[in-house]
């Protein structure tokens, strides 16, 4: 069996031994599109409350939400001021955790994880977790 015929194998044994992960891994998936939804609103207002005030410079990136970077049952989307990154996680067991504020390159941390059913507090998390977030981003 040559290199292609390998593969293509090996990935039919991958894909049946996963496909029992799909429906849960859809619905991290719609979680992580409400809550990036949720933050995307709020950093848009964000960077139009620093252009009003004159401070244009004050910019976050947010990510799209994507497959987790290490755990592929998960979904996650990040934002980033420079070195300075948050993550937001929804696992596709029934959690959100959010992973930071860390600079790039170090270890990540702090976590917080919230079960996915308890929307006022993932919701209250956030609001923590971002304002942190830019706090530490924009430290002079």
């Amino acid at each position: 069996m040559d290199l292609t015929q390998r593969l293509a194998q090996r990935g039919r044994e991958l894909a049946q031994r996963e496909s029992q992960h799909t429906e849960e891994l859809e619905l991290a998936r719609r979680h992580s599109q409400e809550l990036h939804a949720l933050v995307e609103r709020a950093i848009d207002a964000f960077h139009a409350s620093c252009r009003e005030a004159g401070a244009s410079h004050l910019e976050v990136v947010l990510s799209s939400p994507r497959l987790d970077d290490k755990h592929f049952h998960s979904v996650q989307f990040d934002v980033q001021r420079g070195r300075y990154r948050g993550i937001v996680t929804v696992k596709s067991r029934g959690e959100v955790t959010l992973v930071g504020p860390f600079h790039a390159g170090k270890q990540e941390g702090p976590c917080k994880s919230f079960p996915l059913d308890q929307r006022s507090e993932i919701e209250a998390g956030l609001d923590e977790f971002f304002v942190e977030f830019l706090d530490e981003a924009f430290k002079p």
